[in-house]
């Protein structure tokens, strides 16, 4: 798995990679140098995905081996979805395919969401597979979702694919296969250039709440 790095004129394109692209503390790592770069340089980020996953979030194998981190582990992933909730730039996610537990919490932590219309699921499984969402992965998919669109996907661990994930709002469109990351950009481009300052102070407070559960209020 390799995170790479590409411009559309001055709009990030983020590829989270070409498999599962879990969120190994490596990922997280590379992931955070990637953002710190494309702060400094562009004016929108849109990630995407190569293969069949968009992310299936949680390292499980990792964590499996090193459960002695949990509480460690948990916390880098939830701060890499408050940074994203509050990125200064604007942002969607081009699901490209499956996204699953943090995985789709990524995508939703975006301002924006496009997804593939005839493959993929968007998931949190967390109500089948017997692991409660923390505080603050709730307080976010709160903070974007409607709230029966939140009651309908956290409480069934119902997969949507993307032509009903659009209907219930958790993405704002969908397209082929070969157009979801275009449509993603496109979706950026009207917006390109907003202050930085201005953007991320106005995501701080839209999501106080959700970032203050997520990182303890370290951020």
């Amino acid at each position: 798995m390799t995170i790479s790095l590409t411009y559309d004129e001055k709009i990030a394109i983020l590829d989270l990679g070409d498999d599962e692209n879990r969120f190994s503390p490596s990922f997280l790592d590379d992931i955070d140098a990637q953002l710190d770069d494309i702060v400094a340089s562009a004016h929108g980020l849109v990630t995407t995905a190569t293969g069949k996953f968009y992310t299936n979030g949680l390292d499980l194998d990792w964590l499996g081996a090193h459960s002695e981190q949990m509480q460690w582990y948990i916390g880098r992933v939830q701060g890499l979805l408050a940074r994203m909730l509050t990125f200064p730039l604007p942002t969607a996610a081009a699901v490209v395919g499956h996204a699953f537990g943090a995985g789709a919490m990524l995508a939703v932590a975006h301002d924006f969401r496009v997804m593939r219309a005839d493959r993929g699921y968007f998931c949190f499984p967390e109500v089948d597979i017997n692991i409660p969402f923390t505080p603050g992965m709730a307080a976010l998919i709160q903070a974007k979702l409607a709230p029966q669109t939140a009651v309908a996907s956290m409480t069934t661990g119902r997969r949507f694919g993307g032509t009903d994930a659009a209907s219930i709002g958790i993405v704002d469109a969908t397209a082929a296969e070969e157009a979801v990351t275009a449509a993603a950009v496109d979706l950026l481009r009207p917006l390109s250039g907003k202050n930085q300052q201005t953007l991320g102070a106005i995501k701080q407070t839209m999501f106080t709440q959700a970032v203050t559960a997520l990182t303890g209020g370290t951020t």
